[in-house]
């Protein structure tokens, strides 16, 4: 398709899990689309991580419903080319209609008539309906803190690779959710002196009475959470898949050789400083562990389940010396720090959505993903629906929801064209397939 202009009733925005799931269901209801990603088919999984990353969840788990890992192992961790890959494969078992090396620069409501107008590098696309399926994960951040010091080499986790690509020295890594956890932990095994900066976060257990922590939120509900809890907004989830799964424990990882310190405050004149809550995170990120360990015992009593005890699961280390005696400045050139690995997120980036789907702060207004904008959709943003809606199986639950609001939307003009186009009538342009 190489027309200067293509007409189709909806685009997708995006050739990831989200784009991918939104083109099956689409495919299902015979509704006609396209899909446009600007680089390759699942390009984040591909070049957006890091060499050793693997899913944080198992292959029976973080996985579509209708295509397994082949012969991976179900309890394994697939690599990030494998996901890559899986999404490939996913993507031909129903010809998913993508045109991948395509950048979408402009979305803008058409005047007068239905539909959008979309700009992109390969041309111009006219569409009754725009799915936004590029996710959370578009712009890396790092905080204004970070400091202006051209001896120190600074990188965001989503351009961090291996150790081997850090010039020799300690690091400093800053953020301790799942990212910054498994950076951290693969640096000092490399035998590099880290420092990992811990604010609040969940560190659920990597499996607990024979059973991975994503069942045991399946089971207890939490992926179904439609709404997230007070005070959690900032709250990350440490948890990991390297090395064939464990559950991480900053204490343990303390023990191993890791300085732990506090949120990061500041930098001044080459030394960093901390907050004091290094011990009240560890803490609260231990209360947040037991108390998922409780909910799984009382449903296995409540259901009778015969799992295996595991009593052990609540021995708490020692507090190591970095805990008791937390560091609150930290003299970077003293303590031979040379590089920093800012693991502090992302945010969208929705400049190129030119049209009233936003609230005052830029944030997308929406009911599951439906716009405000009548016509626009979102897929694979955090809690669109719910907890799990951001995941692999969860981004494929909310298509199922988008598409059949297209449906129910094609019906109702389906209806109109009917009505217009009366016996005798000269057929008229139809407002379903109008662009």
């Amino acid at each position: 398709m190489t027309v200067e202009t293509t007409s189709i009733d909806t685009l997708v925005v995006g050739g990831g899990q989200a784009g991918i799931a939104m083109s099956e269901h689409l495919s299902k209801a015979g509704v006609p689309h396209l899909v446009l990603e600007r680089a390759r088919i699942a390009e984040r999984w591909r070049t957006g991580r890091w060499d050793s990353l693997v899913a944080n969840g198992p292959a029976w788990h973080d996985r579509f419903p209708n295509l397994e890992f082949g012969e991976f192992d179900p309890n394994g961790f697939a690599s990030k080319d494998q996901v890559a890959e899986y999404f490939v494969a996913y993507a031909k078992k129903f010809n998913a209609p993508i045109r991948t090396g395509v950048e979408v620069k402009k979305v803008v409501r058409n005047s007068g008539r239905p539909g959008f107008t979309v700009e992109t590098s390969d041309g111009t696309v006219e569409a009754n309906r725009v799915v936004v399926a590029t996710g959370p994960f578009q712009r890396p951040v790092i905080p204004p803190i970070a400091p202006r010091d051209t001896q120190l080499t600074q990188i965001h986790s989503a351009d961090y690779r291996n150790p081997q690509q850090l010039p020799e020295g300690a690091v400093l890594v800053v953020g301790a959710g799942s990212s910054g956890v498994q950076i951290a932990d693969e640096l000092q095994r490399a035998g590099r002196h880290v420092y990992l900066s811990v604010g609040p976060h969940d560190r659920p257990p990597r499996a607990y009475r024979g059973r991975d922590f994503c069942w045991w939120l399946g089971v207890l509900g939490e992926w179904d959470a439609e709404v997230m809890r007070p005070g959690k907004e900032h709250v990350t989830i440490a948890v990991s898949g390297a090395r064939g799964g464990h559950t991480v424990d900053f204490r343990r990882l303390a023990h191993q050789g890791v300085t732990l310190v506090g949120l990061t405050k500041s930098f001044d004149d080459g030394i960093a400083t901390f907050q004091l809550d290094l011990a009240d995170n560890i803490r609260r990120g231990d209360e947040n562990y037991l108390s998922l360990l409780d909910a799984a015992d009382a449903y296995a009593q409540r259901n009778g389940l015969d799992l295996p005890q595991e009593p052990h699961a609540r021995d708490i280390p020692s507090d190591p010396p970095c805990v008791t005696q937390p560091i609150l400045e930290l003299d970077l050139a003293q303590a031979n720090v040379t590089s920093i690995i800012w693991a502090t997120g992302y945010a969208v980036d929705f400049g190129w959505l030119q049209v009233d789907a936003f609230d005052e702060k830029g944030k997308p207004k929406h009911q599951r993903g439906v716009s405000k904008e009548p016509g626009v959709y979102f897929l694979g943003l955090p809690w669109l629906s719910r907890r799990g809606s951001a995941f692999i199986w969860g981004v494929w639950h909310d298509a199922k929801h988008i598409a059949d609001h297209i449906v129910t939307q094609r019906k109702y003009l389906a209806y109109y064209d009917a009505q217009t186009n009366e016996p005798g009538d000269a057929p008229a342009l139809k407002v379903s397939e109008a662009i």
